[in-house]
């Protein structure tokens, strides 16, 4: 059996020191053989830069993913190219830089990584990301022991849907973007875990990582205001995969929760 951590959106700085505080511990604790973790969100709560892609694969982390914040920080389009353990969205355009999957290796066991974008409420040209999974998988089946989907996307029947398109074809379709953990966590059928959304790795003592009083009156006058990132009631959220090495499924998957 291997154990795969997979993070939900880092939120800004407060994000970023809980992973560098506990990353460490829980990898020993948790006997953790591979950590891979969304962090579109890591630069003051929009986009990543080079340096704090970086500072999180110091800290323990093996693949880093991201959403549709990918390109919000000035620059990430020529760093991204510099970086061989992030990968982009799969399913944006081929001209976009970047590579559209990852494939780590622990124990002699390669696990590939892809993410595709949601359609359904989201804003970020993108193909379709059931068919961009199709293509994807049938490419990286050869080459990698164990393949995990992560569907960043809005609609939760979008995310369910796709976990049952891959029911059995791939060891763990993996949600996220809401930055709110659901409770759905389960093995599907045919042995892949799948789970809507892993939630955000953050301060929740917020409305989603930011200040709760800007988006409040956001809400209730409609004028725009700028909302920091939050700083209090810092957690990891994220979905812990138990994986059977022999047959490549999901054994097990738990939504696993840290405070600072």
């Amino acid at each position: 059996m291997l154990k795969l951590l997979f993070i939900g959106d880092i939120v800004g700085r407060p994000g970023r020191d809980i992973v560098a505080g506990r990353l460490g511990r829980l990898r020993t604790e948790q006997s953790l053989d591979f950590v891979v973790a969304n962090a579109e969100n890591a630069a003051a709560g929009a986009g990543i830069t080079g340096d704090i892609a970086r500072s999180l694969l110091d800290c323990g982390v093996d693949a880093i993913t991201l959403g549709d914040h990918a390109w919000d920080q000035r620059g990430w389009e020529h760093e991204i190219t510099q970086l061989d353990r992030v990968c982009r969205p799969a399913n944006l355009p081929r001209a976009c830089p970047g590579m559209d999957h990852l494939i780590i290796e622990a124990r002699g066991f390669r696990v590939a990584v892809f993410t595709v974008l949601g359609r359904t409420f989201m804003g970020l040209k993108a193909d379709c990301p059931f068919l961009t999974s199709d293509r994807l998988i049938g490419q990286l089946r050869a080459q990698a022991d164990a393949i995990i989907v992560e569907i960043h996307a809005e609609a939760t029947s979008e995310k369910q849907a796709l976990g049952w398109h891959l029911d059995g074809r791939v060891t763990a379709v993996l949600g996220t973007h809401t930055h709110v953990a659901t409770a759905d966590a389960c093995v599907l059928p045919k042995g892949t875990a799948f789970i809507c959304d892993v939630g955000m790795t953050g301060p929740y003592a917020s409305v989603l990582g930011r200040e709760v009083r800007p988006v409040v009156d956001r809400f209730l006058d409609g004028m725009p205001r700028r909302a920091e990132v939050a700083t209090e009631d810092v957690r990891l959220s994220g979905a812990l995969v138990e994986i059977n090495a022999s047959s490549a499924s999901a054994r097990r998957i738990e939504l696993l929760t840290v405070r600072a």
